[in-house]
C-alpha cells in the first residue's frame, strides 16, 4: 500500500468520525442571526463589541496613546533589571507572527469577493476598535505572569483568569478562574496543533507543490511531501528548542522582512497602476455604504469586513497575551500599548494592503469570483500581483513559507505554555510536547484533516468567550494599571526635563501624558 493511499485513509476515516461534532460545535460556535438581507455570526459580534465597549471606557486609547506606543517599542521607557525574558520589539513580532498569515493573503481575497470592495472599510474599523480589546488582555497577561526559578515566564489567560478573579472575587472568583483557564488552555492546545500546526504546514506545502513542477513534480509525490515536513520540523524543533528568546530573535528577523518584502510588492502594483488609485479608494468608500450587488447589501459588505477582521487579528481571543507576557518591564500597562500596535499591522496595514490591491488591479478571477465562481483566495491575491510582477507566484511562495513558519513557530509556544498548564512544567513534559507538535508538522505535509481544523476554528473562537468574560470583570484592573504607567512617564519626562535645564521643556514635561 502507498504512503499516498495510506493518507488518504486516514483523512477519510477522520473525516467520518469528527465530521458530526465538527458540524454540530460549529453550528454552536457560529451561531447566526438574521441582519437584513444577510445572517451575522453572534460570535463576531462578541468580538466587535468588545473592542466598541473597550475603546469607550479607556477613551479611544488606540488613538491617544499611538504615539506613546511606538515610544515604548522603540525603548524610550526601559528599565534597567526589568522582570521578563524579551524586549518590547521583540515581543510585539513574536505575537504578529502568529497574526499575520494565509489569512491576510487568502482571506482577506475571499473578504473582498463575497462584500465587494466595502468590505474593506469594515475591516479596518473592526481592526482599529480590536486595538483596544488587544491593550486590555495583554495588560492582564504581564500583570499577572508567574515567573520561573529558572528566569523564563508564562502568561496568558490561563494565568490572569484563576489570578485576575481571585484578586478580585476572593474564593469564588478563585474556582470560576481555575475553570475558565483549565478551558481556556485546552482551546489554546487544540487550535495549536491543528490550526496553529498542521494547517499552516499543509497549506505552504500546497503552494510549495504547486509552484516547483505541479502535479507532476517530485515536489507533489509522497517523497516530497515527507522531504517538505522533516526540513519544517527540524526548523521548528530547533527553535522551540530554544525557548520563546530563541523565537523572539527570529521572529524580530522574520516579521519585519516579510511585511516590508509583501507591502513592498503591494507598492509596487499600486504605483503601476497610480491612476487607478481613487476609484479604488473611491470603490471602499462607496461600497461600504452603497454596497449594490453585495449578498446582503451593505450590511452584508459590514459583517464580511469584520468576520475577517475578528479573524485575522485574533484580538480578544487570548493568544497574544501568551508572547506578551515573555517582555521585560515593570510595568503591565506598557506592554498593553505596544500590544495595541498589533491589529494595526495585521489590519489596517497589511489587509487593507491587500484588499487594495485586488482592487486597483482587478484581475479576471476577482470578478469570476463576485460572480459565484469558485475561486481560492491565494489564486486571486497571486493573479492581483501578476499583473504587474509576472515572478510573483514565486515570490508569494516565500511569503506563504515565511507566514506559516512564524505561525508554527508562535502557536508551539502557546502550545507549549498550555500544555505546561495542564501538564506540569519539567524537562520531561516540555519534551513530550516538543516532539509532539514536531511530529505534528511533518503530518501537516501529508495529511489535510479539514474536519480536525474546522473544530480546531470552532476551539479557538470559543476561547474568546472564555477570555472576554475575564476582560469585562477585570477591567478596572486594568484602568489602575494603565494610571500607574502614565504616572511614571510623566516622572520620566519630568527628569529628563529637569536634566535638560530648559524652561521649555519643563512646561512641556508638566502637562498630561
Amino acid at each position: 500500500m502507498s504512503l499516498e493511499s495510506v493518507t488518504t485513509s486516514i483523512d477519510d476515516a477522520v473525516s467520518d468520525f469528527f465530521e458530526p461534532v465538527a458540524k454540530h460545535v460549529g453550528d454552536v460556535v457560529f451561531y447566526t442571526v438574521p441582519v437584513g438581507d444577510t445572517d451575522l455570526p453572534l460570535i463576531v459580534a462578541w468580538l466587535v463589541i468588545a473592542g466598541l465597549i473597550f475603546t469607550t471606557w479607556f477613551g479611544l486609547i488606540q488613538v491617544r496613546k499611538f504615539k506613546l506606543a511606538i515610544d515604548v517599542v522603540r525603548g524610550k521607557y526601559d528599565e534597567e533589571g526589568s522582570p521578563g525574558e524579551v524586549n518590547h520589539f521583540q515581543a510585539l513580532t513574536a505575537a504578529v507572527s502568529g497574526t499575520v498569515g494565509l489569512g491576510n493573503i487568502a482571506g482577506v481575497a475571499v473578504a473582498v469577493s463575497i462584500g465587494g470592495p466595502g468590505a474593506t472599510f469594515w475591516m479596518i474599523l473592526c481592526g482599529l476598535l480590536g486595538m483596544a480589546s488587544k491593550f486590555v488582555e495583554v495588560t492582564l497577561g504581564v500583570k499577572y505572569r508567574e515567573e520561573h526559578e529558572d528566569g523564563t515566564v508564562s502568561g496568558g489567560p490561563m494565568h490572569y483568569l484563576p489570578k485576575g478573579l481571585a484578586e478580585r472575587f476572593g474564593s469564588g472568583g478563585a474556582r470560576f478562574g481555575k475553570v475558565l483557564a483549565v478551558l481556556a488552555s485546552i482551546m489554546i492546545l487544540f487550535f495549536g496543533l491543528f490550526g496553529g500546526n498542521l494547517f499552516q504546514t499543509n497549506q505552504s506545502y500546497a503552494q510549495v507543490a504547486s509552484t516547483f513542477g505541479g502535479e507532476d513534480g517530485f515536489m507533489a509525490s509522497s517523497a516530497g511531501a515527507v522531504l517538505f515536513g522533516l526540513v519544517v520540523a527540524a526548523l521548528v524543533g530547533l527553535v522551540l528548542l530554544g525557548g520563546i528568546r530563541s523565537i523572539a530573535s527570529v521572529t524580530s528577523k522574520l516579521v519585519p522582512a516579510m511585511a516590508g518584502m509583501y507591502i513592498v510588492a503591494c507598492l509596487a502594483v499600486i504605483i503601476v497602476n497610480v491612476t487607478a488609485v481613487p476609484d479604488a479608494v473611491q470603490g471602499i468608500i462607496q461600497g461600504a455604504f452603497e454596497a449594490e450587488g453585495v449578498a446582503g447589501g451593505v450590511i452584508g459588505a459590514l459583517i464580511v469586513g469584520f468576520q475577517r477582521a475578528a479573524f485575522s487579528n485574533e484580538a480578544g481571543l487570548g493568544s497574544a497575551p501568551i508572547a506578551h507576557s515573555a517582555v521585560k518591564t515593570k510595568h503591565p500597562a506598557s506592554e498593553g500599548l505596544v500590544a495595541l500596535l498589533e491589529p494595526f499591522i495585521d489590519t489596517v496595514i497589511i489587509c487593507t494592503m491587500t484588499a487594495l490591491t485586488i482592487a486597483i488591479a482587478n484581475p479576471a478571477s476577482w470578478a469570476e469570483a463576485r460572480a459565484g465562481e469558485d475561486i481560492g483566495g491565494v489564486t486571486i491575491t497571486s493573479d492581483a500581483f501578476e499583473t504587474v510582477l509576472p515572478w510573483f507566484p514565486n515570490l508569494l511562495t516565500v511569503a506563504v513559507l515565511l507566514f506559516a513558519f512564524s505561525t508554527i513557530l508562535t502557536w508551539g509556544y502557546y502550545g507549549l505554555k498550555a500544555w505546561t498548564y495542564l501538564f506540569g512544567k519539567s524537562r520531561t513534559s516540555e519534551t513530550v510536547f516538543k516532539a509532539t507538535w514536531s511530529l505534528f508538522v511533518v503530518a501537516g505535509s501529508l495529511l489535510s484533516l479539514d474536519t480536525l481544523i474546522s473544530l480546531a476554528d470552532s476551539a479557538l473562537f470559543l476561547l474568546s468567550v472564555f477570555n472576554i468574560i475575564g476582560l469585562y470583570l477585570l477591567a478596572p484592573v486594568v484602568k489602575r494599571e494603565l494610571n500607574s504607567f502614565l504616572d511614571f512617564v510623566r516622572s520620566r519626562k519630568a527628569q529628563a526635563a529637569v536634566g535638560s535645564g530648559d524652561p521649555e521643556d519643563e512646561r512641556e514635561s508638566a502637562k498630561a501624558v
